[in-house]
């Protein structure tokens, strides 16, 4: 059975952007990147490199973790502003959106359903495991079915922000294990925890 993988970039204080939502990496954004960091998503977790950063690195590499990306209707519009209608087009992409009534890439699938039973559909398929790439409120949703934890902690605090799981989530305690960890030297933590269930 495939697992959800909730692998995702937060500062120390537990934001995945600022408070408008916006690409933190971006032109614009506040969020450092380092040498380091690209390296090691490129060995590591090709597969999770946009398309046009994939072309830019030459990175061929299928990648091992994932085969499947969700995201939320409010992330994937981050691409759609910079004029990318799939950022992800080495795999198969889901948005779940109410109000997105036509996709705008023949290859990113728009869900409208529950996005608690699509993924329980999702993981009795055959493949690799599914990446949810955010955001908050998509991660929130998704809370109780997320069954790895993989944060790229940043060496950073900005105060308030977009929030690691929206408050869709409820509270819900839930213990996790610390299965790997690698620090880099710039600081950046990539941390996976896997949830325990007994």
């Amino acid at each position: 059975m495939r697992n959800l993988v909730y692998y995702i970039a937060s500062t120390i204080d537990g934001f995945i952007a600022g408070p408008d939502g916006a690409d933190p990496t971006g032109p614009d954004g506040f969020w450092p990147i380092p040498e380091d960091y690209i390296q090691h998503l490129v060995a590591e977790y090709p597969e999770t490199l946009p398309g046009q950063a994939r072309a830019a690195l030459s990175v061929t590499a299928e990648g091992t973790h994932f085969d499947t990306v969700l995201e939320g209707r409010r992330t994937y519009e981050i691409g759609l502003h910079a004029g990318t209608t799939n950022a992800y087009p080495h795999l198969r992409h889901l948005v779940f959106s109410r109000t997105l009534t036509e996709s705008p890439d023949p290859a990113v699938e728009l869900i409208a359903e529950d996005p608690v039973a699509t993924v329980r559909e999702l993981k009795k398929e055959e493949g690799k495991d599914i990446w949810l790439i955010g955001g908050g409120e998509l991660a929130g949703a998704l809370y109780s079915e997320i069954d790895t934890l993989i944060v790229k902690l940043s060496p950073m605090t900005i105060g308030t922000g977009v929030p690691l799981f929206s408050d869709k989530a409820g509270f819900d305690p839930r213990t996790w294990d610390l299965t790997d960890h690698t620090v880099l030297n710039s600081g950046a933590l990539f941390l996976t925890y896997s949830r325990r269930t007994a």
